[in-house]
């Protein structure tokens, strides 16, 4: 939260989606101020809260920060907001810096532990635009919404409907935030590839659903072999 209440720029609403906790959150939550406001109250979970903060957002651009994540400085929003006012404009994309939290991500590191934004067919095979730096036009939002029937993986069947959509975006060499490498998409769960496969195979085809089982199947081994070298 504090990297938010020091950007340069203003212009800005933070919602604060809690889900009913009972560890002290919700009396803090009392305490801030605008432009922070909050709701609590019980959810299914993150991508049900993320339909909540969209629901109740004024503004024209929407942005999603993880409560582990951060924005990478002071200047973030500044350097995003020159990029508003085009008219046309739906998708904003910039890098990730992934903080390194006793193991990486998938492709990742120590010595790399950067993420850039690809917007083409790669998304097919894995997502490629990481969501924390990512800005969402909010129109994009005004007849669909994160699905619940993904609990760890909606915010990629998102991004491949929105691909499908030949959208106006725009990709830019900025780091938009600073992310730990330890949030359950991170964790090589069978549960997640499974769902990968089942989200590709809706957005697509039952007649890819093989070839992207087996995609599934690899990144999943492969993940086992990477964290059992470690």
């Amino acid at each position: 939260m504090f990297s938010i209440k020091k950007q340069t720029y203003k212009n800005y609403e933070v919602l604060v989606i809690d889900g009913d906790s009972s560890d002290g959150t919700k009396e803090f939550l009392k305490t801030l101020d605008a432009p922070f406001f909050y709701l609590s109250e019980k959810d299914e979970g993150i991508y049900d809260a993320m339909n909540k903060g969209i629901s109740k957002s004024k503004g024209n651009w929407l942005y999603f920060l993880g409560t582990d994540d951060k924005f990478y400085d002071k200047d973030v929003l500044k350097n995003i907001a020159t990029f508003f006012e085009e008219k046309d404009l739906e998708l904003i994309f910039g890098k990730v810096d992934y903080k390194i939290k006793g193991f990486y991500p998938f492709i990742y590191s120590k010595n790399k532990t950067e993420k850039k934004a690809t917007w083409n067919w790669k998304i097919w095979i894995r997502n490629s635009v990481h969501h924390q730096a990512t800005f969402y036009k909010k129109s994009l939002f005004v007849n669909t919404k994160y699905s619940l029937k993904y609990k760890i993986l909606s915010d990629y069947a998102m991004n491949i409907n929105l691909y499908k959509r030949k959208l106006s975006y725009k990709i830019i060499e900025v780091f938009i935030a600073q992310c730990l490498s330890s949030g359950v998409s991170k964790m090589g769960k069978w549960n997640m590839y499974k769902e990968e496969t089942k989200l590709k195979t809706e957005a697509s085809s039952m007649v890819f659903y093989p070839v992207f089982y087996i995609l599934s199947s690899c990144k999943f081994f492969l993940k086992k072999i990477q964290y059992a070298v470690k």
